[in-house]
């Protein structure tokens, strides 16, 4: 029986014709609605059908014949296999990690960056959020007042009048530092990589959420560190989970990010973050924390920052200003005291000896004439106006099933797709075709789990644009299933 001539073919897309067609006879095969016996179409036949070249149709064929999914028997035809699982309606996060298709985020960057592709898969914040002009004012008054020097090398810990700006401005958020416990950095990533340098040694364990930030994963991958993921709930990491963690693996560093947790949002309270100081205390493992997105609420008052509760110098403290200011001056900060500090100091030395200083001027100076208070409270109001947006054209527009929790900061709506359809990995492709992107669940996963879950960056878009890339991530669900969905049984042709 000849399968159903219903194939999209985009021939605009980044992806290759042949892959395209020989993603769909996977999807057929592996969804049940071609099973073995079922007859494909000769390659000069299809390819005439489709209007495509008769390569693309040789090429999808042998790649398909060589992952076992048809064989061609001359003089007969071409004929599906059965050699690989159906998978069941109800996909197992286990199937789907092992069998979806893979995508870096590079080539989900890629690939999202397609002219008309509405994208929902960064983790920046848009560029209308920047304050470019006073940043502009900012350099020109610095080079005017302090000429060649603005551009030489700073110290290493960081341009002093910039370390005692940072020390006033987390005094705000509870934490009591001095500026000599400030090290100012090349964003809140080279923070995260100076500490797993400075506390771990490769083969050593890391323990974090799961999911967790996808840098932190990147971070431990280079550094041949090992990440443990401890799960997590709405109210972020479980303590009790979290002290079967320490037993089992005995890690030498715990990563948290308590406040609006990237990607799922959630808000670690007060008496868990207590917990999980106790715990750290009581096992002497010192705790990463990482606040990006700490100052980003537009409902409640978050608790304090763990460092703000830590009175034993177990906590080092990361932020920045990328999420809530200037991505692209790339000035972070870490707050370290004791001997670690030094160890920080000496792991950044080797790194990139200083942070480019002209930025580091001009930070200070906009720190300094108080306008982060003001701006941040400009972006809170857009951030609440587009998060509400985004939950509106959710629920107008995702598939019945759909889950997510509204969040109460933070750039990110953490969506898990319904369990009888496509994973976030299938969807993808059909996505793009539709034009939108978002970024995949399992990339922030330590064990290969979250192949239903997707994250979508709001903040990135207006509301209108917001509801159109979720109407356009409806559409696509629902052209994947109308597609792809397994057909009722059929006997097999013999």
């Amino acid at each position: 029986m000849d399968t159903m001539l219903d194939i999209a073919i985009y021939k605009n897309s980044v992806e290759p014709i042949y892959q395209q067609l020989a993603r769909h006879f996977r999807l057929q095969i592996e969804s049940g609605r071609m099973i073995a016996g079922d007859r494909l179409p000769p390659t000069r036949d299809l390819a005439r059908q489709l209007g495509i070249g008769r390569i693309s149709v040789v090429n999808a064929y042998a790649q398909l014949q060589t992952d076992g999914l048809i064989a061609a028997h001359p003089g007969r035809g071409t004929f599906v296999t059965g050699s690989r699982p159906v998978r069941p309606v109800n996909t197992n996060s286990v199937w789907a990690a092992r069998n979806a298709p893979q995508f870096s985020m590079r080539e989900m960057t890629r690939l999202a960056r397609q002219s008309g592709v509405i994208a929902f898969s960064g983790g920046a914040p848009p560029e209308e959020f920047l304050p470019v002009e006073a940043l502009r004012q900012a350099i020109n008054t610095v080079l005017d007042r302090d000429g060649a020097a603005a551009v030489t090398y700073e110290e290493s810990e960081g341009y002093p009048p910039l370390r005692a700006s940072v020390s006033d401005y987390v005094t705000s958020l509870g934490i009591q530092c001095h500026p000599d416990d400030v090290l100012i950095t090349g964003g809140a990533q080279q923070a995260l990589d100076l500490v797993m340098q400075a506390v771990l040694s490769e083969g050593n364990v890391v323990l974090t959420g799961n999911p967790t930030y996808l840098g932190l994963l990147d971070i431990a991958h280079v550094r041949r560190i090992i990440p443990v993921g401890v799960p997590v709930d709405d109210e972020g990491m479980r303590i009790n989970e979290l002290e079967l963690a320490i037993q089992d693996h005995r890690p030498g560093l715990i990563y948290v990010a308590p406040t609006y947790h990237n990607p799922t949002g959630a808000v670690m309270p007060i008496h868990r973050r207590r917990q999980l100081l106790a715990l750290a205390n009581q096992y002497n493992i010192p705790v990463l924390e990482d606040a990006v997105y700490h100052e980003l609420t537009y409902h409640d008052t978050p608790p304090p920052p763990l460092k703000a509760l830590d009175d034993q110098g177990i906590v080092l403290h990361t932020s920045g200003f990328s999420k809530i200011l200037l991505p692209g001056t790339r000035i972070g900060y870490l707050i370290a005291d004791g001997f670690l500090r030094e160890r920080l100091v000496r792991v950044k030395q080797s790194a990139d000896v200083c942070t480019p200083g002209l930025n580091q001027r001009a930070m200070q100076l906009y720190l300094a004439n108080g306008l982060l208070v003001g701006h941040l409270n400009r972006v809170r109001g857009e951030l609440r106006t587009r998060c509400e947006a985004a939950c509106a054209a959710a629920k107008q527009y995702l598939p019945p099933g759909a889950q997510w929790v509204e969040p109460r900061g933070g750039l990110y709506l953490w969506v898990q797709l319904p369990d009888e359809g496509p994973t976030a990995a299938e969807l993808y492709i059909t996505a793009i075709q539709h034009g939108v992107a978002y970024a995949v669940g399992t990339l922030f996963h330590t064990d290969g789990g979250g192949s239903r879950h997707i994250r979508l960056n709001f903040a990135s878009h207006t509301p209108a644009r917001i509801k159109e890339g979720f109407k356009r991530l409806g559409e696509a669900w629902y052209a994947w299933q109308q597609q792809y969905a397994p057909a009722v049984q059929r006997t097999p042709i013999l």
